[in-house]
């Protein structure tokens, strides 16, 4: 039986529903099926919306009708907003009881963002009581309770990943949405792909002129990052632009048919080098697989003044997967792997276990891959005690779980000595470079002037954990050499190190040859005229015997603390092109950057719209 709203909906009257699907209706003029309800059927009928067509069939009579309607309808919903908008700007006060009422002549308010506009009167102020307190805290509460619940299911619906919600974006939709007030009408899906997404390029290309123009002043790494789409079965190359300033999505490039082709792969590297202008570029960092170092080299063959260098992370984690292939660490890694497969995916076990390792995981994630690794062998030997504890405790005992072979071999592996030492022998190997991997990727400070030494420290650290017995560590070494000399050993790295203020007055190792040898050749390469190289050289002096601002009480004191590529203010303004070569040096990246997909996606949508 039909409604009276119903009755008096006039598509109602001039489009039948479908009784298979719901919200879809058949116009009655020309038989177009509209989907989403009855709402996107009267603008069929009425014409003049961006969600559908209007009816080329459809009598005027109708057409005015349907239009009437719409119009009355959204005229009471203003209305109705209109009052709303007005009540929270007048509030009672406990000993008066005047009342303030609305003048006609004012202007209506749009909403409470008008407040933070113009200044409200001080009698209007006088009468006004915080919201909070008009409605008492439990009021108030449990009005965000519901939009918490709201936003919740929101996430859940959409498929967002939760920690979405740490963005400061998602802080200011919050903001916003809360000073328009009540009535706030969401932007529809043909506003969020074509008219927004306009003005948002639009202003991505406004802040992109002033990361370019720090480009030219200071310099800047191109960085690409591969990967799979796994749903599209496409290679995809994302390529951002590093500089002081920041980070900056360049383009996503479908390179299905180039990444297995080096030749392929450095024309499209050095057509990139020219879209960011190479007299801009330090270096081009990308994957360390032997196509990409072949291209790599090529464009350094090509332009004789800037470097490719390979990621520091991917070399680090080559490093690390290297060592894991050592007999007892292997066994080691072989037999936590083991045992993580088998207690999480009983959640019964999880539960029991975390009680005794006080709400500790084994599992840890980490930066690579192999990183997790050993970060989980850190997590293993750490909650050995409580380890041993759970497996022998009365709940292992009384749990179906003790019966089966897989839990037997759980507890042999925990109640084994020889697992903890070839778990204690591959930290003693590890943790330093996993730190020095956690100094790369880190975005606290950029890496290129401390590489250098992290990486003398972590040797140092290894040969100090086995007591400089170096049939401990010799494999190691070897490893660590092979990779270092060959891929992660870059003059951009000794020039770095010797350029930076915390390790330059530190001592005379910083003087050694490989170190002057790596700065000389990257000044040789970054810098192509012989006269500002020659004024490099005698500037160099200044800054190595500490003259001048250098030697200030105040720039001593900011040796350490300061990071390198800020501690250069003095040296740029009063040494222009050794301070200008020097920030080049500090502020380039070492490693890729990790935008799975992010950048790609949000390119695909530009180019599907025409925009660019």
């Amino acid at each position: 039986m039909s409604t009276p709203s119903k009755q008096l909906d006039p598509a109602h009257k001039y489009a039948t529903p479908d009784p298979k699907k719901y919200g879809c209706f058949h116009c009655n003029f020309c038989g177009k099926i509209t989907n989403g309800g009855v709402s996107r059927a009267k603008h069929h009928l009425a014409g003049g919306y961006n969600d559908v067509t209007l009816c080329p069939k459809v009598p005027d009579h109708v057409n005015e009708e349907v239009k009437t309607f719409l119009k009355g309808k959204q005229d009471a919903v203003k209305a109705k907003a209109s009052v709303r908008m007005m009540e929270p700007a007048f509030g009672y006060d406990d000993e008066e009881d005047d009342v303030y009422p609305t003048q006609p002549n004012l202007k209506k308010r749009k909403g409470p963002m008008d407040r933070f506009v113009a200044p409200t009167p001080p009698d209007v102020l006088k009468g006004r009581k915080d919201r909070k307190e008009v409605f008492g805290g439990v009021s108030d509460k449990e009005s965000r309770d519901k939009a918490c619940r709201a936003i919740e299911r929101w996430f859940i619906d959409a498929g967002i990943p939760f920690y979405a919600i740490t963005y400061d974006s998602f802080k200011e939709v919050c903001e916003l949405i809360g000073q328009y007030g009540s009535g706030f009408k969401p932007p529809s899906m043909y506003e969020l792909r074509v008219p927004l997404l306009k003005k948002e390029v639009e202003e991505a290309e406004k802040q992109l002129v002033e990361y370019k123009a720090d480009w030219v002043a200071k310099g800047c790494s191109i960085m690409s990052d591969g990967w799979r789409d796994s749903v599209v079965q496409k290679d995809i190359i994302n390529f951002l632009v590093n500089s002081p300033k920041g980070s900056v999505f360049l383009k996503s490039v479908d390179v299905s048919e180039v990444v297995k082709d080096a030749n392929l792969l450095f024309n499209m590297l050095d057509n990139v080098v020219d879209e960011v202008g190479e007299s801009n570029v330090v270096q081009l960092v990308t994957d360390n697989a032997s196509n990409y170092i072949k291209a790599g080299k090529l464009l350094m063959a090509k332009r004789p003044h800037l470097y490719w260098s390979p990621c520091a992370a991917h070399c680090l984690d080559l490093m690390l997967e290297d060592i894991g292939q050592i007999p007892s660490i292997k066994a080691a890694i072989k037999s936590s792997i083991f045992m993580n497969g088998y207690i999480y995916t009983r959640p019964t076990m999880v539960n029991t276990m975390r009680r005794f390792t006080g709400g500790g995981n084994l599992h840890r994630p980490a930066v690579t891959r192999f990183a997790t690794s050993f970060i989980t062998l850190s997590s293993y030997y750490r909650q050995k005690n409580n380890l041993r504890k759970f497996v022998n405790s009365q709940e292992w005992i009384d749990s179906k779980w003790s019966k089966e072979l897989g839990a037997k071999k759980v507890k042999q592996i925990i109640m084994q000595d020889s697992f903890w030492r070839n778990i204690l022998y591959a930290l003693g190997l590890t943790t330093p470079l996993v730190k020095v991997l956690r100094l790369v990727d880190g975005e606290k400070k950029p890496a290129m002037g401390y590489i250098y030494e992290a990486m003398d420290r972590a040797k140092e650290t290894i040969a100090q954990t086995f007591n400089h017995r170096e049939d401990q560590y010799q494999r190691v070494f070897e490893i660590i050499d092979e990779r270092w000399n060959c891929q992660l050993h870059q003059p951009l790295h000794a020039a770095g190190h010797f350029l930076n203020p915390e390790f330059q007055y530190k001592g005379p190792e910083v003087n050694c040859e490989e170190v002057m040898k790596g700065l000389y050749d990257a000044i040789g390469r970054l810098v192509p005229k012989v006269t500002t190289q020659d004024v490099i050289l005698k500037e160099l002096e200044q800054f190595k015997n500490a003259s001048g601002l250098f030697g200030h009480p105040m720039a001593i004191r900011q040796r350490a603390t300061k990071a390198p590529q800020s501690g250069g203010g003095l040296m740029e303004h009063l040494l222009q092109h050794f301070g200008t070569l020097r920030l080049r040096f500090l502020v380039s990246r070492v490693v890729q950057p990790v935008v799975r997909g992010i950048g790609a996606c949000f390119s695909i949508s530009i180019l599907r719209k025409g925009i660019v």
